[in-house]
C-alpha cells in the first residue's frame, strides 16, 4: 500500500505485511479476498491476529473493523482456522504430540532422616 492508496484499518506494519505478500493495492486485495490475504501474511512467517483479518475486511467493506458484524466475524474465524489447518508443520520443529501428565506415587518406606523431622536439641 502506498501512500497514495491508503486503506482504512490498514497501519503501517501490515501494510509492510501485505506488500512483502504480493498485495499492494485494494484491487489486490479484492482478487484474493480477505481470508486468503490474512493466510498469504501467516504463510510468510509472520504472526498475524484476528485483527489483521478483521482489518482486510474492514479496508475491503471501507468501514472501521469494529463495524463488522458478529456474523461476518464468526464466518472470518471459521475460514481462517480451517485454512489454518491445512498448512504444514512448521519446518525445523517436531509435529505437536498429546501431552500426558505422570504422577509419581509417594513411597512411605522412604522415610526422611530425623535430621529433619525434628528440631536438634542445643545446648
Amino acid at each position: 500500500m502506498t501512500s497514495t492508496d491508503k486503506l482504512r484499518n490498514i497501519g503501517p506494519k501490515s501494510a509492510a505485511w501485505l506488500r512483502q505478500v504480493g498485495l499492494r493495492t485494494r484491487d489486490d486485495l479484492a482478487a484474493v479476498g480477505t481470508v486468503e490475504a490474512f493466510m498469504r501474511v501467516k504463510r510468510a512467517g509472520f504472526k498475524p491476529t484476528l485483527n489483521l483479518l478483521y482489518a482486510i475486511e474492514g479496508a475491503l467493506q471501507d468501514c472501521h473493523w469494529q463495524e463488522i458484524s458478529d456474523e461476518r466475524r464468526s464466518e472470518l474465524i471459521l475460514a481462517a482456522d480451517a485454512a489454518t489447518a491445512l498448512l504444514p508443520p512448521p519446518r525445523y520443529k517436531p509435529a505437536a504430540a498429546p501431552v500426558t501428565t505422570t504422577q509419581m506415587a509417594r513411597e512411605d518406606s522412604m522415610a526422611m532422616p530425623a535430621l529433619f523431622d525434628e528440631p536438634a536439641d542445643r545446648e
